[in-house]
């Protein structure tokens, strides 16, 4: 009898715990990496556990995934791998015909993967076929930032997430004058390169008007998918996180997502995130996450099962395609509860809005009652968790 092909999780935040948690109850072998304390270990769901190097090492990283396939003999299956941040997006699609001898890979290689990796790639291609994007500036000195004729405020924000994120645990900097321009300016370009900082429109509104499109996508279509409107994020303005989300149905989304996902031949499960401008109306593609998300489990609980779908695929089986249920929310609660205290106290919203939006069936990030150490190990970590990753 042939063995089973499992699947590596590189990562065990709650993003990863949703992957674990479906696959698992699949009877799928699983083996969790991580180079830091993770919930996910705390899970009673069968896996092995490895202490990895940080994918920021890749050299290092991409050793270690092969002495791992080689000393566990998962490269004679060659099983699945899943990767669950950037920096292993990067490490994966860079080095994918090297580790494609011990693993199915599903992330596309970097040709593709560098369209929405670099933000800067994903805005000039957008604007080249026509979706609507936020107004973006790409200064690479202080003499051309001066130079540009801006409306205020505007946001400034890096084009590789993770050069800028994991040294100063911020995605983005609202900025209300010149001279906070300069400043700001000034200070980003004191961690990343001129070259990798973007100035782009501010689009006003809250969180509300933040969607993501989320498909199976494969051979230049959509194969399923869900949608959600992310009400709610940590902390609210510039989110870390989604805290708070829930199905919804805008054809136009789905169709903006296809045509970029089409035109750089993506293939795997990826999110397409959209501000909507209440000024125009459009729909403005903010960046495409080509990995697990916070919130994915909304879509396994709306009978969508994202992971295993492309384990499916990888493996050569043929897949299940259903249609999303509605009216599913889904809820971090260690992340929401404080977001919502906040709003509350700075009278962004109202006790019964909350009441209401909490009503109907929600599928939680972390809470499980047949699986709750990982829950009580979040709570315990929270500490660390807002040190090492803002939460």
């Amino acid at each position: 009898m042939q063995e089973k092909v499992g699947v590596v999780i590189t990562g065990g935040d709650f993003q990863a715990l949703g992957v674990l948690r479906t696959l698992a109850k699949k009877d799928i072998p699983i083996i969790m990496l991580d180079s830091e304390h993770c919930i996910s270990k705390y899970s009673r769901f069968k896996k092995r556990f490895f202490r990895s190097p940080c994918p920021s090492n890749n050299q290092s990283y991409v050793d270690f995934l092969i002495d791992l396939a080689k000393k566990e003999k998962i490269h004679r299956n060659r099983w699945v791998i899943f990767p669950n941040s950037d920096e292993t997006v990067y490490v994966l699609s860079k080095y994918k015909n090297i580790l494609e001898e011990f693993y199915r890979i599903p992330t596309p290689g970097w040709e593709v993967i560098q369209n929405v990796y670099i933000k800067k790639n994903t805005y000039q291609l957008a604007e080249k076929i026509g979706i609507p994007i936020p107004t973006t500036y790409y200064p690479d000195s202080l003499q051309k930032l001066v130079e540009l004729s801006l409306n205020y405020p505007v946001v400034i924000k890096p084009s590789i997430r993770d050069n800028f994120y994991s040294k100063v645990r911020i995605k983005a900097f609202r900025v209300n004058n010149k001279e906070e321009l300069v400043k700001t300016y000034e200070y980003v370009c004191s961690i990343i390169e001129p070259s990798e900082v973007l100035v782009q429109e501010f689009i006003p509104g809250s969180p509300n008007h933040l969607y993501s499109f989320c498909p199976f996508f494969k051979d230049g279509e959509v194969l399923t998918s869900i949608m959600a409107r992310r009400a709610r994020q940590h902390p609210m303005d510039f989110g870390h996180a989604s805290t708070f989300a829930e199905l919804v149905d805008i054809p136009k989304i789905q169709k903006i997502a296809e045509n970029f996902l089409g035109s750089i031949n993506y293939y795997g499960f990826a999110e397409v995130e959209f501000m909507q401008d209440l000024q125009d109306g459009n729909y403005k593609l903010i960046e495409v996450n080509p990995r697990v998300w916070g919130w994915h489990t909304i879509a396994i609980a709306a009978g969508v099962d994202l992971p295993y779908l492309l384990y499916q695929d990888m493996i050569g089986e043929e897949i299940d395609v259903r249609l999303p249920i509605d009216h599913l929310k889904w809820v971090r609660l260690i992340t929401d509860v404080p977001t919502v205290l906040s709003e509350i106290i700075r009278g962004r919203l109202r006790i019964r809005d909350y009441l209401e939006s909490m009503k109907g069936k929600k599928e939680f990030a972390v809470f499980a009652l047949n699986d709750p150490l990982p829950f009580i190990a979040e709570v315990a970590l929270i500490p660390y968790l807002w040190v090492k990753r803002g939460f």
